[in-house]
């Protein structure tokens, strides 16, 4: 089997993506005994292409599969953390712009009772 193409696998249904996959992993199976019983340098070297290709596949399906997910979560209040973004620990800590600009009683009052004076200045 010839090295595929992404673009080419991202079309294709689930269900043909499973058949590939099965096929490019009996493939590699005959490629590893054809190693072991000292088969063809040209064989010896399809075996790279062939996992390759079984990379792709699998990457293919996950990405198909986390997609549909995000799809059905799109409009729900919570997500699955592996939707959610990655960001950096500190930062999905930190309090959300609602929560920091909130003001307490006595931050109300103050700003209520002491205003900002204002000040007409003579050029």
């Amino acid at each position: 089997m010839a090295k595929i193409k992404v673009y080419e696998i991202r079309n294709k249904s689930k269900q043909e993506l499973l058949n590939q996959l099965n096929d490019l992993k009996a493939e590699l199976a005959l490629l590893r005994v054809a190693k072991v019983t000292g088969g063809a340098p040209n064989k010896l070297s399809k075996i790279k292409t062939v996992r390759l290709s079984i990379a792709q596949v699998l990457t293919v399906i996950s990405q198909k599969q986390k997609a549909a997910l995000r799809e059905v979560y799109k409009n729900k209040k919570l997500l699955p953390l592996d939707l959610r973004p990655k960001k950096t620990r500190a930062i999905r800590r930190r309090l959300t712009k609602h929560q920091a600009s909130l003001k307490t009683e006595r931050e109300k009052k103050k700003e209520m009772y002491f205003p900002l004076r204002k000040y007409a200045i003579k050029v």
